[in-house]
């Protein structure tokens, strides 16, 4: 059964995108050293090329072996980084920065979503949350700062 996790963020509207980055990461290197591979799927391809620059500029002893979609070696690597309209690959993980609804939920063992400080898009995130509630998803609801 699928595990869905939702942070809150608390940073306000200016810096929530920032805050998201950083709780996928801190989420990111937390599934790393479990052995664990992820997705992570985000809005367009310039938020991808983002999560991927800050993927690079890790500390040396953080490094984690990542890709962007379509790049990378044929076997792939512990992290994948993709967005929304290319394939999403099955991995133990999905980190969704998409903000929308997974549809192949089942395909994970763990969702990490948002729930932003914006009303509209923390709206949008109750319902993502009643629709894997529905889904027979074990939920987690938690702050993201205490990862």
């Amino acid at each position: 059964m699928t595990m869905v996790t939702f942070y809150q963020l608390t940073d306000n509207e200016e810096g929530q995108e920032q805050s998201m980055l950083s709780t996928c990461s801190d989420s990111l290197k937390s599934i790393y050293k479990k052995r664990k591979w992820s997705t992570i799927l985000c809005k367009n391809k310039k938020q991808a090329e983002a999560f991927d620059e800050l993927v690079w500029n890790y500390h040396v002893d953080d490094f984690i072996p990542h890709n962007l979609y379509g790049e990378g070696p044929k076997q792939g690597t512990p992290a994948e980084i993709t967005w929304e309209g290319q394939r999403v690959n099955t991995r133990h993980t999905l980190i969704n920065l998409s903000q929308t609804m997974i549809e192949n939920h089942r395909a994970f063992q763990h969702i990490i979503d948002f729930v932003p400080v914006d009303e509209e898009q923390k709206q949008a995130a109750r319902e993502r949350y009643k629709l894997y509630k529905l889904a027979g998803c074990n939920m987690q609801f938690t702050p993201a700062n205490h990862l």
